[in-house]
C-alpha cells in the first residue's frame, strides 16, 4: 500500500470532528493528523505539520471557514474540501468557498449530522482521497470587469442574411469540473459583447448552478443564465447546465438551442461534458468549437474526439494552468484536440476559429 493521505479537520462541533475522524480513520488509505476547532487552532498546527487535505467547516466562532481558506489559499495553498451546513441553504457561499480554490463540497444537514455523515462514508472518504491528487494553486486577485450595458447592447440580432435550411453560425461548447469555476470566470470575462452563442458544462451540485450563472452575469461583458430547456444558443449569451440535469445542443433550421433533460450519470457525472459534445458533433459539426478546461477524470475526452472526427475545432488548456490536468489529459491522449493552450489564451483561440 502507498503512503496514506494524512487529513486535518477543522469543526467547531466536537461531535463532527469526532464523526469524521471515526470514518476517514476507518479508511485504510487515510491518516487523520489532527482535529482543531476553529482557524487559530488549525493555524497553529499547521505550523508544525502539512496535512494532504483539510476538511473545514464555514460557520465556526473566532473566524469564519471562508476568510480561513481565502488566507490558506493566498499563503500555503492547500486541497480542502469543504463541509458544512452552510453549503445547503447558502448557495453564495458555497460558490465563494469554490472561488476561494475549496476542491469539493460536502452539504451535511442542521439536524442529524452524525447519522448523515455515517452514511455518507464512502462519499467523504473518496472525495478526500480525491482531493489529495488536486495541486492547489496559490489564490489570485483579479481586478473588476467594467460595468456592462443592458441587454440590447449585449445580445445582437440574428443577421438577416441567414438562410434557414442551413448555418454558418457558430457555436462554442466549454467542458469543466476541478478548479473550473475559477477558470470558467478567467475564459468568459475575456468575451466580447457579441461573442458567439456559448454553452458550459461544469460538474457542479444541482442547487448551485443557478447562482454560479449570476455570479458569472456579473463579471461578464456577455449575458451568462442558467439554460432552461428549449433556451435558444445566440450571440452574447452564455448557458450554464444546470446540475443534476444533462444539457444537449441541438439545432432547427438555423437555430441552435439547447435540450435540458434528466438521464443516468454518464462518465460518472450529470450534467456531463461527454453529453455535450456528443450532442455538438452530431447537430454542428464544423460550425461547433469545443473547449475542455481543467477536471479530475475524462468526462469530456470521448466527446471532443467525436466533435474532433465532425469537422470541429477544438482546444484544452495545458497542464500548467490546470488545477487538475485529467480531463484535457485525456482528451489530448485521444487524438481529439486540435491546439494546447495556457488557460489566458484559450478565449482568443476560441474566437479566432469562429471567424
Amino acid at each position: 500500500m502507498g503512503t496514506k493521505t494524512r487529513v486535518m479537520i477543522v469543526d467547531d462541533s466536537a461531535l463532527v470532528r469526532k464523526t469524521l475522524a471515526a470514518i476517514l480513520a476507518s479508511d485504510p488509505a487515510i491518516e487523520v493528523m489532527g482535529v482543531a476547532s476553529d482557524p487559530f487552532e488549525a493555524a497553529e498546527l499547521l505550523r508544525h505539520d502539512i496535512p494532504d487535505v483539510i476538511t473545514l467547516d464555514i460557520e465556526m466562532p473566532r473566524m469564519d471557514g471562508l476568510t480561513f481558506l481565502r488566507k490558506l489559499m493566498r499563503q500555503h495553498p492547500i486541497p480542502v474540501v469543504i463541509c458544512s451546513s452552510l453549503a445547503e441553504e447558502g448557495c453564495e457561499t458555497t460558490l465563494r468557498a469554490l472561488e476561494y480554490g475549496a476542491v469539493d463540497i460536502i452539504t451535511k444537514p442542521r439536524l442529524g449530522t452524525k447519522e448523515f455523515l455515517d452514511e455518507a462514508r464512502v462519499t467523504i472518504c473518496d472525495a478526500v482521497k480525491a482531493a489529495a491528487k488536486v495541486k492547489p494553486r496559490k489564490l489570485a486577485v483579479h481586478t473588476d470587469v467594467s460595468p456592462k450595458l443592458t441587454a440590447d447592447a449585449v445580445i445582437a440580432k440574428a443577421r438577416p442574411d441567414v438562410v434557414l435550411t442551413r448555418t454558418t453560425q457558430k457555436v462554442i461548447v466549454v467542458g469543466a469540473s476541478t478548479g473550473g469555476t475559477e477558470a470558467l470566470s478567467v475564459f468568459l470575462s475575456k468575451l466580447p459583447m457579441d461573442a458567439p452563442g456559448i454553452v458550459v458544462t461544469q460538474h457542479m451540485p444541482e442547487t448551485f448552478t443557478k447562482s454560479f450563472s449570476e455570479r458569472l452575469d456579473g463579471l461578464c461583458h456577455v449575458s451568462v443564465k442558467e439554460a432552461a430547456d428549449n433556451d435558444t444558443v445566440e450571440q452574447g449569451l452564455v448557458l450554464i447546465a444546470p446540475g443534476g440535469r444533462h444539457t444537449l445542443l441541438k439545432r432547427s433550421g438555423a437555430r441552435y438551442y439547447v435540450e435540458v433533460r434528466d438521464g443516468p450519470l454518464v462518465s460518472r457525472h450529470r450534467p456531463s461534458v461527454d453529453v455535450l459534445f456528443r450532442s455538438a458533433a452530431r447537430y454542428a459539426g464544423v460550425n461547433a468549437v469545443g473547449v475542455i478546461l481543467t477536471g479530475m477524470g475524462d468526462d469530456g475526452a470521448n466527446g471532443m474526439k467525436e466533435m474532433s472526427d465532425a469537422g470541429a475545432y477544438t482546444l484544452a488548456q495545458d497542464e500548467a494552468s490546470c488545477v487538475v490536468f485529467g480531463m484535457p489529459k485525456e482528451a489530448i491522449e485521444r487524438g481529439g484536440v486540435s491546439r494546447v493552450l495556457p488557460l489566458n489564451r484559450l478565449t482568443e483561440a476560441a474566437l479566432a476559429a469562429c471567424r
